[in-house]
C-alpha cells in the first residue's frame, strides 16, 4: 500500500522547489528530487498547471505517445488521502495535510460541530452553505496561501464557476484571478498573463474536467480518452505559444483514478452491527473512511471489521496513521487529530464504502480516488522548458 514520499518525491516537495526557487527562502519540506529549486530559480516565469485526476499510470498507458507523455519527467506521489481537497490545498498553501489539516472531501469540523464538505464549504446534512458574514472563513481554514508568500506577481487561473468560491478566494490570497469557461480560454488566459509584460510571474492553473469525466464514465472510458486528446492538443498549443518566454511549464495532478463496479461498493446500512458503533457519519472519502467510534463500542467495531470486512479493507488507528507519516512530517495542525477519526478504513483493490444520511440523493461513481493504490497515488511531473 504506497504512501506519499514526503522526503523528496511528493507534491509538497514540488511546492518546496517552486517556493524556494521563486523566493530564495527555505521551505519546511525537502526540495523535489526530480526538480530542484535551482532549476525553478533559473526561469523568469513558472507555471504550475494541475489537471485534476491525471494519474501517472494513465499517462503511460492510455496516454502513451502523447506530447504530455513525451515531456513526462518522473512520477510523484500525491498526498494522503489522494483526493482534491487535500492535494489542491497543498498546491495552494505549500503545506502537507499534516499542516493544513484538510483530510478529505467530508471533514468533521468540531469548531462548527458538523461534518462539512470542505471545498464548497457546506454542511453534509442538508447541504447548507455557511454564512460568511457570521463565520470568518479565512480563520476557519487557517491557511496562508503560497501566493502571499511570494514577492513577484502571482496569478490563479481557474473555471469561472469556482474561482470566486469561498475556498478559492481564501486560498488565492493576493493572487490576481483569471476565470475561464473552456479549455481554449484556459490556454489563452495563461498565454496572455505570461506575455503581458516582462515581470517575473508565478501562475497556478487548474483544470477540473478530466476528474469529472473519470468519475462519471470511468477512467478507462472512451469519453476520458477523447478528453485527454483535447488536453494534449491544448498542451501542444501552449508550448508553441510560450516558446522564447523564459518559462518553466510544469504539469501535474492532484491524484489518479481507479475504476470500481457496483459489486465492490460496501453500503454501511448493510452492516448495522458496524453502523451502531459510530458516533458520526463516515468522513474522508469512500476509498479512505474515517471512523469515529463510541468508546464503549470500540471492541465491537474492531471485531466486526476484522471478521466481516478484512477481505475488502485494511484497518489502522489514527495513532498508527500519524506514526507512519501518512499525512506529512513535522509539527501537525492542532485540529488534525480531530479530523482523521479514531480508526481509518483503507479500502483494498477497487472497493469503496459509503453511508447515506437522511435526505441525501444516492450517487454512483465509476472512477474513484482517495485511496493508496498505485493508480490513485502516483501522478506525473511533466516539464517543458520554454
Amino acid at each position: 500500500m504506497p504512501i506519499p514520499d514526503y522526503t523528496g518525491n511528493s507534491l509538497v516537495n514540488l511546492m518546496s522547489s517552486i517556493y524556494t526557487g521563486l523566493s530564495g527562502k527555505p521551505h519546511p519540506y525537502p526540495e523535489c528530487a526530480a526538480l530542484s529549486a535551482s532549476v525553478t530559480a533559473q526561469y523568469r516565469n513558472v507555471i504550475l498547471f494541475v489537471i485534476d485526476g491525471l494519474g501517472y499510470d494513465y499517462l503511460f498507458n492510455q496516454g502513451a505517445g502523447s506530447l504530455l507523455h513525451q515531456h513526462c519527467h518522473s512520477p510523484l506521489t500525491s498526498v494522503f488521502p489522494s483526493t482534491t481537497a487535500s492535494a489542491i490545498t497543498t498546491f495552494m498553501t505549500g503545506q502537507a495535510p499534516l499542516q493544513h489539516a484538510l483530510t478529505g472531501w467530508f471533514t468533521w469540523l468540531r469548531e462548527l460541530g458538523c461534518v462539512t464538505a470542505v471545498l464548497p464549504l457546506r454542511t453534509r446534512t442538508g447541504g447548507n452553505n455557511f454564512d460568511s458574514t457570521k463565520i470568518n472563513v479565512a480563520k476557519l481554514y487557517g491557511h496562508t496561501p503560497i501566493f502571499d508568500q511570494l514577492e513577484q506577481p502571482t496569478y490563479v487561473v481557474a473555471p469561472e464557476w469556482i474561482i470566486h468560491s469561498e475556498y478559492n478566494i481564501t486560498h488565492s490570497g493576493s493572487a490576481i484571478l483569471s476565470g475561464f469557461d473552456s479549455l481554449d480560454q484556459c490556454r489563452t488566459g495563461i498565454t496572455r498573463i505570461i506575455k503581458a509584460n516582462d515581470q517575473r510571474k508565478y501562475v497556478y492553473a487548474y483544470w477540473p474536467d478530466f476528474d469529472r469525466y473519470s468519475h462519471e464514465f470511468g477512467n478507462d472510458s472512451q469519453r476520458v480518452a477523447d478528453h485527454f486528446a483535447d488536453l494534449d492538443e491544448m498542451f501542444e498549443q501552449l508550448v508553441l505559444e510560450l516558446q522564447g518566454t523564459d518559462t518553466l511549464l510544469l504539469v501535474t495532478a492532484d491524484h489518479g483514478f481507479i475504476d470500481t463496479v457496483p459489486e465492490r461498493v460496501i453500503h454501511l446500512q448493510d452492516h448495522p452491527v458496524l453502523q451502531e458503533t459510530l458516533v458520526l457519519p463516515l468522513c474522508g472519502e469512500p476509498r479512505t473512511a474515517y471512523c469515529y467510534v463510541h468508546p464503549d463500542k470500540q471492541q465491537q467495531f474492531l471485531d466486526y471489521v476484522r471478521s466481516e470486512l478484512a477481505y475488502c479493507a485494511d484497518l489502522k488507528s489514527a495513532a498508527e496513521m500519524l506514526a507512519e507519516n501518512y499525512y506529512g512530517m513535522g509539527e501537525p495542525h492542532p485540529e488534525l487529530i480531530h479530523r482523521i477519526g479514531h480508526f481509518v478504513l483503507h479500502m483494498k483493490e477497487n472497493y469503496v464504502i459509503k453511508d447515506r444520511l437522511p435526505g441525501e440523493t444516492p450517487f454512483v461513481q465509476i472512477g474513484v480516488h482517495g485511496g493508496s493504490s498505485r493508480q490513485e497515488m502516483l501522478v506525473p511531473l511533466v516539464v517543458a522548458k520554454l
